[in-house]
């Protein structure tokens, strides 16, 4: 599998497959990329609609040059364990990052949120994210308290009363469930709508079988959510001796 960054013909390649409507695993496996890496490039260069093979590369050629002007600070690394590859760990996070931006999610939330995610632990206090992702701890805490509205994550205080964020292993569901609770919200305002407009009206017609919708949905998501819960829900297995 050739290693480096991609060539301005590997980049035209994606193009052109991108254009054919190939997913990207059937691009990595033409080029004998990791999955990953197509994901990346593509992602971060406007996403599949808007991805150009030339624009890509000159920004590529631009943000290499700007690391290697920059001072050699960078992110502090987080400890790794388990034997892992920190610099796979580092463009998986990137990755993943990627991907929540592009789902809608903003980007300091994304980072945050790809941070705790990968941590083995689940948690980290607002000094250890800041340094991390070298940002402010203003930053740290407006993210902090978007992801909290979104149920992704919550806060508790650790043995040495310090703040921490955490994120439990059944993040999504908790997600979820958050959705589902301000979509009923939704639901309860399109019905008082009704009374207010009339149902016999159009505009009150409307208003009901948006209520019906989100209710039917909402309903049908959160009994999901629950049946998978009880059954999917996995627990890493603990080492038998010793610690990784």
């Amino acid at each position: 599998m050739p290693g480096g960054r991609l060539t301005q013909q590997e980049r035209q390649q994606i193009a052109l497959g991108l254009a054919d409507g190939l997913a990207y695993a059937e691009i990595a496996r033409r080029l004998d990329r990791p999955t990953s890496t197509i994901t990346r490039e593509v992602m971060r260069n406007g996403g599949p609609t808007a991805y150009r093979a030339d624009l890509a590369h000159r920004a590529t050629e631009r943000r290499t040059h700007r690391r290697r002007q920059a001072t050699p600070r960078g992110a502090e690394a987080l400890p790794q364990a388990h034997g892992r590859d920190a610099e796979a760990v580092r463009e998986y996070q990137e990755v993943f990052t990627t991907v929540m931006m592009a789902s809608g999610m903003p980007t300091m939330m994304s980072r945050v949120l790809t941070c705790l995610l990968t941590t083995d632990s689940g948690s980290l206090t607002a000094s250890e994210l800041a340094q991390h992702l070298q940002v402010s701890p203003a930053s740290i805490s407006k993210a902090i308290t978007y992801l909290e509205g979104q149920g992704m994550v919550r806060r508790e205080r650790d043995e040495r009363r310090r703040e921490r964020y955490v994120v439990d292993d059944d993040i999504m569901y908790q997600s979820m469930m958050a959705s589902a609770r301000s979509v009923a919200q939704i639901v309860g305002i399109a019905r008082q709508g009704v009374g207010v407009l009339g149902s016999g009206t159009p505009a009150g017609g409307r208003l009901e079988n948006i209520a019906r919708f989100l209710d039917f949905v909402t309903e049908s998501t959160a009994r999901a959510a629950e049946q998978a819960r009880e059954i999917l829900h996995t627990k890493p297995e603990k080492p038998s001796g010793g610690t990784a």
